[in-house]
């Protein structure tokens, strides 16, 4: 479906998020315009992991095979101390019981948007449009206007409703003028991506490990070509000496021993928040994914739970458009159920995560890892920590929201 200026759903923004909402919009048969201001889906290095009740939910559209077919499966997940070399491995086979997805897999996420939207282009109530920046909108009773910035002009498009998934920058929640309460952390993350097989520098490497250290702590990812390394630099040092080979090299140095043998794919800086949306919804429009709420990537919660937020949203808008239920009800539960879910659950775990992981010499990282090892060797904790790490309570918790 092209060339039409007419729609049920519009959706800004064409990552992860954006295009498992328009797929799950388009195969109910509810019409979609995704506007995207990029030529092609974005290949962000960012996010790289899919938890099991995701994997769970993305076979609603089926889309979980190819992610199978072509992500790592890491069951094992590990917290290291750096200096001592200790370390403390959950595996997630533990909880099969509940989940036929037991590991997290490992997999880029611009694999999964742009599967997605060759998908979309496929489905008759979807059009996908790329090079198409949202200006501003205004809405009234009975739906949105948009106006859209084309390479050839300014169109608009009429929508009964739009969703902002349009990232940490989002237009949509500016133009609603939301507030994005919370703080950014002090120092960047560099993400360095290596082909340079890690394994054989580090004993019993598992696919995901978080390297406690006070002086510099790690992230450890393994993707299916690639090693990729997360770091803190100083916030104040310039970008070009952050990403120098001088600063590549000495990294690499701590890690492998010899970093200037050590080449590098991809160098990305960038800054780390920890906010959330006042509301994830005004009227007839809604945001989801960062738009709404950003975290740390420890733990790799972020894209996940955009993801969670789309199936959430979508189970409480289909009902209202087909005319089964009231929009403004189930449009409140969504609001209601991810904001705290976000709040309680996702902004707290990924704040522990990064104060574990700081680990300072001090009594309280000992505290922590002590809480970790007391979590590891009780049957009941170790299971409550996993289910909560593999994201299973924050969906328990948002189902109690009535």
């Amino acid at each position: 479906m092209t060339g039409h200026n007419r729609c049920q759903v519009a959706i800004a923004g064409a990552g992860p998020v954006g295009t498992v909402m328009a797929t799950l919009l388009a195969q109910e048969g509810i019409s979609v315009i995704v506007l995207e201001t990029g030529a092609d889906c974005a290949q962000d290095l960012r996010a790289s992991t899919f938890h099991p009740p995701t994997l769970e939910m993305l076979d609603r559209i089926g889309i979980t095979r190819m992610l199978l077919d072509r992500g790592l499966k890491a069951p094992v997940f590990h917290w290291r101390d750096r200096a001592s070399g200790e370390v403390i491995a959950f595996d997630l086979s533990e909880i099969a019981d509940v989940t036929r997805y037991p590991f997290r897999i490992q997999c880029e996420q611009y694999h999964l948007s742009r599967a997605l939207a060759e998908g979309l282009a496929q489905l008759p109530h979807a059009d996908i449009r790329f090079n198409s920046r949202l200006l501003t909108f205004r809405q009234d009773e009975a739906g949105v206007d948009l106006w859209v910035e084309t390479m050839t002009g300014v169109e608009t498009i009429r929508a009964d409703y739009l969703i902002g998934a349009d990232g940490a920058n989002s237009i949509v929640r500016k133009w609603l003028g939301i507030e994005f309460d919370g703080f950014t952390y002090p120092e960047r993350f560099l993400t360095l991506s290596t082909e340079v097989e890690l394994a054989d520098y580090l004993p019993n490497l598992a696919y995901v490990n978080y390297v406690s250290d006070p002086a510099e702590w790690l992230v450890l990812l393994r993707v299916p070509s690639l090693w990729r390394v997360l770091v803190p630099v100083n916030g104040d040092v310039d970008e070009t000496t952050l990403r120098s080979d001088a600063n590549k090299n000495a990294i690499f140095d701590r890690i492998t021993g010899d970093g200037a043998s050590v080449e590098t794919r991809h160098r990305t800086l960038y800054r780390v928040h920890q906010r959330v949306a006042k509301s994830f919804r005004e009227g007839r429009v809604m945001l989801i994914g960062d738009s709404a709420h950003l975290n740390n990537p420890l733990g790799g919660f972020g894209m996940n739970s955009g993801i969670h937020d789309a199936f959430n949203l979508f189970d409480k808008l289909a009902p209202a458009i087909t005319g089964n239920t009231s929009a403004e009800s189930g449009l409140a539960l969504f609001d209601r159920q991810r904001r705290t879910v976000t709040h309680t659950f996702t902004q707290t775990q990924t704040r522990q995560n990064m104060e574990f992981i700081r680990g300072n010499q001090d009594n309280a990282h000992e505290a922590r890892r002590r809480a970790m090892l007391d979590i590891l060797a009780d049957d009941d904790k170790r299971r409550a920590y996993m289910l909560r790490q593999a994201m299973f309570e924050s969906l328990d918790l948002a189902a109690q929201i009535a």
